[in-house]
């Protein structure tokens, strides 16, 4: 039953409580018993109770939802001392929770997802695929469509995650790549191939799940350092399953590797289903908030754009470098048989610049503002783009790589959490989606334009060239925060 409007009277007691009697427009009585004290109970076990109601004619809750304002008071503690409701204190240790997990799932996941790269050809080429150059299509064909598919439903599961819960879309995406990496290992032609990877693209997605999950759940004051801390292993995934990748195919096979590689998702699927916890699930929209459109919810558009915006750009300029790299390592190398062994260095000299910086990069940005931290680092790493044109040797570039990932390792985060800042809880998971597919064109359109710019230009104007593109990107996010109340 729902009360529309009632009066109340309160009559204190010795012990420490008040007997509260309701009376709502039918006239009908009820009696609630508010607790403000408990130092004469802390004998009675779970006595950590907001309102107990005393309701001869209808159910407890509906005598709490009368108390109204009366039910807000603090919350007694068995101790007998006053505390605050248990809420915060759970909250404060469900996020970081949360986070463990999310961390956890994101490390395991990506490495299963990117253990295919150093054997994909080979298993191409199991697959019945004779040429060279049909295997090189073949492959760049089903490692593509995972991140195409990507880009085009990541807005829709933040929709939907917005409207049914973030963690249900973790379950979904995990127990959805269980099945898809499994049955990888049981196709017997390449149209099979691209089919599951697509729909590994499509019902994939648990890291970017995760980012919007911890997003949404962790305090805001904490947003910076916990999406670096979340970064930082989504970053060492993709480092360790290229390496594991190497490794497994000779010992197990590789149909082993995608099975095993299942296995280990279904763990994480598990551990997201039974230890994650939601505390603060998006809250049901009004009719108003139906009807309205997600980007119309949010009241100050300009930070959110110039996010997208710096997404796309961000894994544009680094993808646009990594397809030309081994070629700019073999220019730069006599001695020819350790280019793959330099040029591997040098990608992870980058990644692991960013793991180590992440973290820290999130704190700071939670103390001086994200969007300060944005602009230096897009300042900071096309400075560090000029000398990459130029160097002599390959130690220079690892070292160069090395400082640029230190400078980019916080960027990631700090895009998520200008983005969680400035837009309502209820639409955040959408707008979260649409970052995750801004990025996702940037990871497919960087490698073709770096090849392009590098085959007709040479492999200096791919640096110099996505020196400027980062220059234009911080000036960018300069004027936003000038013109908006974003930090």
């Amino acid at each position: 039953m729902q009360v529309l409007r009632f009066r109340s009277r309160h009559y204190p007691l010795a012990c420490g409580f008040h007997i509260t009697t309701i009376r709502h427009r039918h006239n009908r009585r009820h009696t609630a018993v508010i607790f403000q004290c408990a130092g004469a109970f802390s004998d009675i076990p779970h006595w950590n109770r907001k309102t107990i109601a005393l309701n001869h004619r209808h159910d407890m809750s509906t005598t709490q939802a009368a108390a109204g304002d009366a039910s807000q008071m603090e919350t007694p503690h068995p101790n007998g001392s006053f505390t605050q409701s248990n809420a915060d204190e759970n909250h404060e240790q469900y996020w970081k929770q949360n986070l463990v997990i999310c961390l956890l799932g994101s490390f395991t996941t990506l490495i299963a997802m990117s253990l295919l790269l150093p054997f994909l050809p080979l298993y191409v080429e199991q697959l019945g695929v004779i040429s060279h150059a049909a295997i090189v299509q073949w492959s760049g064909i089903a490692y593509g469509a995972t991140f195409l598919a990507a880009a085009f439903v990541a807005p829709l599961w933040g929709r939907l995650g917005d409207r049914y819960g973030r963690k249900l879309m973790l379950i979904r995406a995990s127990l959805g790549m269980a099945v898809a990496m499994s049955l990888i290992g049981m196709v017997t032609s390449v149209w099979q191939l691209v089919a599951l990877r697509l729909f590994v693209g499509i019902a994939g997605g648990y890291s970017s799940g995760s980012m919007i999950l911890v997003a949404t759940q962790t305090p805001k004051d904490k947003t910076g350092w916990a999406l670096g801390a979340l970064s930082a292993g989504i970053m060492a995934g993709n480092l360790a399953g290229p390496l594991l990748g190497g490794a497994l195919p000779p010992l197990i096979g590789i149909r082993a590797t995608f099975w095993l590689a299942g296995g280990v998702i279904f763990l994480t699927f598990l551990a997201t289903t039974f230890l994650i916890r939601e505390e603060r699930k998006p809250p049901k929209p009004t009719r108003e908030e139906k009807t309205q459109s997600i980007w119309a919810a949010i009241p100050d558009k300009g930070p959110v754009v110039a996010m997208l915006v710096t997404g796309i750009l961000l894994l544009f300029a680094n993808m646009s470098i990594e397809p030309i790299l081994t070629i700019y390592v073999m220019q730069l190398m006599d001695d020819q048989t350790k280019v793959t062994l330099v040029s591997g260095v040098v990608m992870a000299a980058a990644a692991l610049g960013s793991i180590l910086s992440s973290s820290r990069l999130g704190q700071l940005a939670d103390r001086i503002g994200h969007t300060r931290v944005i602009i230096g680092a897009l300042a900071v790493s096309a400075l560090l783009l000029v000398p990459q044109a130029f160097v002599t040797d390959a130690w220079q570039l690892i070292g160069l790589r090395f400082l640029m990932g230190l400078a980019l390792g916080g960027l990631l985060p700090c895009i998520t959490s200008v983005i969680r800042h400035n837009v309502p809880d209820r639409v955040a998971g959408g707008i979260l989606g649409y970052s995750v597919s801004a990025q996702y064109v940037g990871q497919v359109a960087g490698p073709v334009a770096g090849g392009f710019v590098g085959g007709h230009f040479g492999m200096r104007a791919v640096f110099l060239g996505t020196c400027l593109m980062m220059a234009a990107g911080a000036i960018y996010n300069w004027a936003v925060l000038r013109n908006s109340k974003t930090r």
